[in-house]
């Protein structure tokens, strides 16, 4: 019964068919590779990626984020929680009445859509590139305060205290303030 078939073929079909199907293979066998050696070798994301999330402090180290909870209202999969608190003259974690005391991201519901940052009236929400969110623990991806608030950099101070960039919060809205060195104290720019 073999024999029946291939006499039935002609000698293109026995010889020709099986050596154009390697051609394919060898015409890709010889193409540069263009896998990508994740997670060894990172490829940079888009200036204006949506990754996690980041709470954004002033110049002199106070949080930007006055607890409205706007971004909770804004977030269409409900994984935004915002608990805001009154500041104090003693106690001043941002240069409003009003500071964020509670903020947690829910990374399991978050869509990365980023209408959390366009509610945001003091823009003390922004998105980082950083992707890489999984993690081995569902606890571990609701990310607290802690974590998302910006690390202190050279010259800023650890909340709270009192405003050191203007006489009230409206210095920091407007932007009558240059950022201040590590050696020397704020200056206020004249308008």
């Amino acid at each position: 019964m073999a024999d029946d078939k291939s006499q039935g073929r002609t000698l293109k079909e026995q010889f020709w068919d099986p050596v154009a199907g390697f051609g394919v293979t060898f015409r890709t066998m010889f193409k540069k590779v263009v896998t990508e050696q994740y997670p060894f070798e990172k490829l940079p994301t888009a200036p204006r990626f949506h990754g996690r999330h980041q709470l954004n402090r002033w110049p002199d180290g106070l949080e930007k984020c006055i607890g409205c909870e706007l971004c909770a209202w804004a977030c269409p999969a409900d994984a935004i929680y915002v608990e805001g608190a009154s500041n104090t003259d003693d106690e001043r974690y941002s240069p409003g009445e009003r500071y964020g005391r509670v903020y947690q991201i829910n990374y399991l519901r978050c869509i990365l859509c980023g209408l959390c940052i366009e509610a945001c009236p003091t823009r003390a929400l922004t998105m980082t590139n950083e992707y890489e969110l999984a993690d081995s623990s569902r606890a571990e991806l609701i990310y607290e305060k802690s974590d998302l608030l910006a690390p202190l950099l050279p010259g800023m101070e650890q909340p709270p205290h009192p405003m050191r960039l203007g006489d009230d919060e409206g210095a920091y809205y407007r932007g009558e303030f240059m950022a201040q060195n590590s050696d020397q104290a704020p200056e206020e720019v004249q308008s």
